[in-house]
């Protein structure tokens, strides 16, 4: 039995560390992962990368530099390799004819016109100022939305069952996660994603990578010109076809010998299909008969330097409409929250720096801790489908968490420091009297006061000695600890009214107690 090639294996632990890493970025029940893996493993991300460096500028996001550079010497290893999408269509092509065997794969023609038609467009939108062609296609961020939105609550539903019954032993070890506010919208264009990915697997290997995706594409043009490429030596190569059956691009034409270098992704698999040692990998300028190749039954260690449409959106269902009510008046209340802006998170700056840097990978949906972070519909408009906003009735944002602004690649959220998150102004709180427990109800409340971190929202004297909340909206921070608490529904009387552009609140004064000084002894 023949020895498979050694660059074949190096790319199948590389590609599966990748898939596996990455994916538990987004199913970690118990948030095991450090912020500085988490940054790690992201870093290699081709279109985070490239975002985040357009807005720092930083040293620290040049993931995307690397891989260009690696293109240039060695092909596609982003696509093979790093790219989590492309290693679960490898998978999914695995299984399925695993499953039902299929016809094995041939060259096809490649479809340059709709590829570069493609990327021109997305590049043109992205200049534009829209990234929503980003967030459609970007494979890093279609992988996200599969693993945060399909696969990650069946792993907390597995977690938290386990949890239980460890309780049930007296075991504690396993965390218990929440599970909340998933959104159809999200739900239903990562389900699509995933049934049309699943689909080109199954029948054409990477004709995504290949066809629709503006990474695979603009690598593409960077791999024409690759130093080390595959190569059919046409001495030694009987055109037997072998390679183009393993080849997952299918750009491998054993009839005229040659392969188009702008669609292989460097998978190594014609390396060990071919019988008669026909396929190399060597230097490109190198000439046809010299010994510097790697053939595929030798497996050389003298190179150490290789490295690596829209689901429809059906009505959306939140917790306005059907929400248990939970404490608080028995009349329901009337008067909608007439909300124009919803916040935007932490570190986005406002709206525009935040639609036009995200890509909706949803990392931050994942990692918050609160659940107040989730998928939009058309809460920032068309331009932000499926990126994160604040959700008060999900959850509240901590007063002082910074998680999702440590954790975001793409510098759709910059860093934020504590002490700067406790004045930053996502918005401001709202109150709608008419809709309040004391003023339908007559009875006491003040949930919303009692859970405000900045006592923005203050209780003052109403009537029969009753209090009622007001708004001070110069020290609110919008962080929707108000709103999340209201009782009342299906309407709240208090929400958040987001700001377009981030402002600092000012800081609260504390009233210090002063104790008069009797000179008496302490009583007990």
């Amino acid at each position: 039995m023949r020895s498979v090639a050694w660059p074949r294996k190096a790319r199948i632990v590389l590609s599966l560390l990748f898939l596996v890493l990455t994916a538990f970025l987004f199913l970690d029940p118990a948030q095991f992962i450090t912020v500085s893996l988490i940054k790690t493993i992201t870093w290699p991300q081709f279109t985070p990368s490239l975002l985040k460096f357009l807005v720092t500028g930083s040293l620290a996001a040049t993931g995307f530099l690397l891989f260009i550079l690696l293109t240039f010497l060695f092909g596609r290893l982003y696509c093979s390799s790093v790219c989590p999408l492309g290693t679960l269509q490898d998978i999914i092509s695995r299984l399925v004819r695993l499953i039902r065997p299929r016809k094995p794969l041939r060259f096809a023609r490649p479809r340059n016109l709709l590829r570069y038609s493609i990327l021109a467009v997305v590049i043109i939108a992205f200049l534009a100022g829209t990234s929503l062609l980003v967030n459609f296609l970007d494979p890093y961020s279609n992988f996200g939305r599969i693993m945060a939105n399909i696969f990650r609550p069946a792993v907390l539903a597995g977690n938290n069952t386990l949890a239980g019954i460890l309780e049930k032993q007296d075991v504690f070890w396993l965390t218990r996660t929440p599970f909340k506010g998933y959104q159809i919208m999200s739900i239903g264009f990562a389900s699509g994603f995933l049934i049309l990915l699943t689909w080109m697997a199954a029948v054409r290997g990477r004709l995504y990578c290949n066809t629709v995706c503006p990474v695979g594409a603009l690598l593409g043009l960077f791999s024409k010109a690759s130093l080390y490429r595959i190569s059919l030596d046409k001495q030694l190569c009987n055109s037997c076809g072998q390679c183009s059956k393993v080849c997952k691009a299918q750009c491998i034409d054993v009839k005229s010998r040659e392969i188009d270098y702008s669609r292989c992704v460097a998978c190594f698999n014609c390396l060990d299909a071919c019988p008669s040692s026909g396929v190399v990998y060597r230097f490109a300028f190198a000439h046809k008969n010299t010994a510097s190749v790697i053939q595929s039954e030798t497996g050389s260690a003298r190179r150490r330097t290789l490295l690596k449409a829209i689901a429809a959106g059906t009505a959306l269902i939140t917790s306005k409409v059907f929400a248990v009510r939970i404490t608080g008046g028995e009349k329901p209340t009337e008067i909608p929250e007439e909300r124009t802006l919803v916040a935007s998170p932490p570190g986005s700056l406002g709206h525009e720096h935040f639609n036009l840097q995200c890509t909706a990978c949803h990392l931050c949906v994942s990692a918050c801790p609160t659940h107040v972070l989730q998928p939009s519909f058309l809460h920032y408009g068309l331009q932000g489908v499926m990126q994160p906003y604040m959700d008060y009735h999900s959850g509240f944002c901590n007063f002082e968490c910074t998680v999702c602004t440590e954790v975001c690649p793409t510098g759709a959220l910059l860093p934020v420091f504590n002490e700067q998150k406790k004045t930053l102004q996502l918005g401001v709180a709202v109150f709608i009297k008419e809709n309040c427990v004391v003023y339908t109800d007559e009875t006491d409340c003040g949930a919303c006061s009692e859970h405000c971190p900045t006592k923005a929202v203050d209780m003052v004297l109403y009537k029969n000695g009753l209090t009622i909340p007001e708004v001070d909206d110069t020290i609110c921070v919008g962080c929707g600890a108000c709103e999340y608490a209201c009782p009342t529904r299906p309407y709240r009387a208090i929400f958040v009214e987001g700001n377009r552009i981030h402002k600092e609140a000012d800081k609260p004064e504390h009233e210090t107690i002063v104790l008069e000084e009797s000179g008496e002894d302490f009583p007990f």
